[in-house]
Parts: structure tokens; sequence; C-alpha cells
């Protein structure tokens, strides 16, 4: 019986592996000490859509998405330089103008935003979702429909 007592008294103490990575992880950061996310919002915008054209590295948006979201960006970014090679088609400075920014504070610490912008051929919204960590927005997804 000591044993089993000895057992679960140790199973629920939290290692020091276990603190030291709550402690390093990104730390959640409330809307009040963030700053205002519009500027972030259209300048993010505009990167993707540099990106999606082939004429900005992904790279230089990296510090502004979570990992998950870089990836399906990267993704989407990859099959569009495929497409204008199969075309011929050289990568050139897209013209756009942002029409629209609305966001939403569904929670603390996160931003729901939609981006309405006109291009030359058509016009289309991109879908972000920005949360706070460490003091500074981060897209955690992204979605150009």
């Amino acid at each position: 019986m000591a044993h089993l007592q000895a057992h679960v008294a140790t199973a629920a103490r939290p290692t020091r592996r276990t603190a030291a990575a709550d402690f390093f992880a990104p730390q959640p950061t409330s809307t009040s000490d963030l700053p205002d996310p519009a500027p972030l919002l259209r300048n993010l915008t505009q990167g993707v859509l540099e990106s999606l054209a082939g004429v900005r590295d992904l790279d230089q948006l990296a510090r502004w998405l979570t990992e998950e979201a870089y990836r399906g960006l990267l993704t989407r970014v990859n099959l569009a330089i495929r497409a204008r090679s199969a075309r011929g088609v050289p990568a050139a400075r897209p013209v756009h103008t942002i029409l629209r920014v609305r966001h939403s504070c569904p929670a603390d610490g996160v931003v729901e935003a939609v981006v309405v912008v006109a291009g030359p051929a058509r016009t289309r919204a991109l879908a972000i979702r920005l949360e706070g960590f460490d003091h500074r927005w981060r897209a955690t997804s992204l979605a150009l429909l």
C-alpha cells in the first residue's frame, strides 16, 4: 500500500521538464496588452497576396504566422508557383486595393477578421484568425476565398 501511495504522489507532481516547457512555450497575451490589429491585418493580407503572386518570399511573413498557418500557406504558394511555371507566366506584382477590414474579438486575446481585396479580375476575401502570444499578434489560420 505504501508503494502505491508513493507512486501516486510521484505521478501527480510536475516534472522539471514539463515546468520548463510550460515556461518557455508561447505565452497567451490579453487583448488589452496587444496593439491594434488593423495595421497587421492590412500588411499581412498584402504579404500573402504578394507571396501567392511569387514576388515576396514567404519567409518574410513567418514571424507573424504560427507553424501550422505557415505550412498551409507554403503549400498554397508552392502550388501557385507550379501553376505559373506550367503556363509559362512570370511572377508579377499584384495590383490590389484593400476595400474593407472587418474584425471582431470572440475571446480575450483572439481576433477574427476578414479583409476584402479588389484585384484587376475579381474581388477576394482573406479570412484571418489572430491570437496574442508573447505580447504580439500571430496568425493561426488563413483562408483566401
